[in-house]
């Protein structure tokens, strides 16, 4: 899988390696804020600021923690690293013989037992199905292995590429047990994809082993998808502000103040495809198998980043109106959905919104 090798971890304070920070700092759609490491203010102790960087999942996973030894903080970074690529190998859909990716030669009607992070994932991704009508579905890897065939091949898939596919697709087609943690396919032809929603719980997971080893003060970021934790020593929250559509630049649209939350930005600000004049986004609407066409950028906020990456796609797929719907009845989430067309760029946000 692109970008899997782990690199060589480094941790460097922000104050003595400033060239380092707008790279670091610079998400899809979101810009970490970052601040110098300081005094805790309850115990009295230095905590120093700690950055770690990491390839998994086809992207860059960021670690930045506070923590009084070098020593412990570089051993949970890579205890942390090391879940994120456990997890990779059990929900990637570019490996042959991830977890994910064997459910598809299993017999259709037959359970299979599974793992408790993908059943996680999967009863996680079964939940977000409901609440959006289908606007979120982790059956779509039908739809997905045709759109990479027609990123390359810069063609669209025809209708009967489409209709064949689509007898494979469905949520309802994914039948899950609690009691016995397993996974049944009702139908053949079912390909599993956990895209939207896999790097958001990869991020959640690692920030549990970074609190597991008393390093509470931390955030994990994989890309557009943030899991935040207790605060830097003597602030509120981490800073964290969202980018404008098509942003370059650090340039930030809105700052707010998190702490123990998730945050997610999706959008096609990078990566898109343009076939026959129309530029489509690499999500794609489970309910047409194509890539959408409108221009929008969602960020959520939510109780956690596996919440926040499955509802920020959702979002995407179901639009301004209907996607800040679905935001509203799912408190404590939050939604900032910016549109852009001819007339310029719009944004809509949820009661919620900092």
């Amino acid at each position: 899988m692109p970008g899997l090798a782990q690199r060589k971890l480094v941790a460097h304070d922000v104050r003595s390696a400033p060239r380092h920070a707008g790279r670091a700092a610079l998400f899809l759609g979101l810009l970490l804020l970052v601040s110098a490491g300081c005094a805790s203010p309850r115990s009295g102790e230095t905590l120093q600021r700690h950055e770690y960087h990491s390839d998994h999942m086809g992207t860059l996973f960021t670690i930045v923690l506070y923590a009084s030894d070098s020593k412990n903080a570089e051993e949970a970074a890579r205890a942390a690293f090391a879940r994120i690529n456990a997890l990779d190998e059990t929900l990637s859909d570019y490996r042959a013989d991830s977890e994910l990716n064997l459910l598809r030669e299993k017999p259709v009607g037959v359970p299979t037992p599974v793992s408790a992070d993908l059943f996680a994932v999967l009863e996680r991704s079964r939940r977000m199905s409901r609440l959006s009508g289908g606007a979120f579905d982790a059956t779509i890897g039908p739809y997905v292995r045709l759109w990479r065939f027609s990123r390359k091949r810069q063609v669209l898939p025809s209708a009967e590429e489409l209709s064949l596919a689509r007898q494979a697709v469905g949520w309802e087609n994914l039948a899950l047990d609690p009691a016995k943690r397993t996974v049944t396919m009702r139908v053949s032809g079912m390909r599993l994809d956990a895209g939207g929603i896999a790097k958001g719980f990869a991020a959640d997971e690692a920030l549990k082993v970074l609190r597991a080893r008393g390093i509470n003060r931390a955030l994990v970021a994989a890309s557009g998808d943030l899991a935040i934790g207790d605060p830097p020593p003597g602030k509120r929250g981490w800073r964290i502000a969202a980018t404008e559509i098509d942003s370059g630049t650090n340039f930030a649209s809105q700052v707010f103040i998190l702490r123990n939350a998730g945050v997610s930005t999706s959008g096609d600000t990078e990566q898109f495809v343009e076939i026959d004049g129309v530029r489509y986004s690499h999500i794609l609407d489970p309910r047409t198998g194509l890539g959408l066409t409108r221009r929008i950028q969602a960020t959520v906020i939510a109780s956690c980043a596996t919440e926040s990456d499955a509802l920020a796609t959702t979002v995407c797929v179901l639009g301004p109106r209907k996607g800040i719907n679905l935001i509203e009845r799912n408190p404590p989430a939050a939604t900032l959905v910016i549109t852009k067309d001819k007339n310029g760029e719009h944004q809509y946000q949820s009661r919620r919104w900092p």
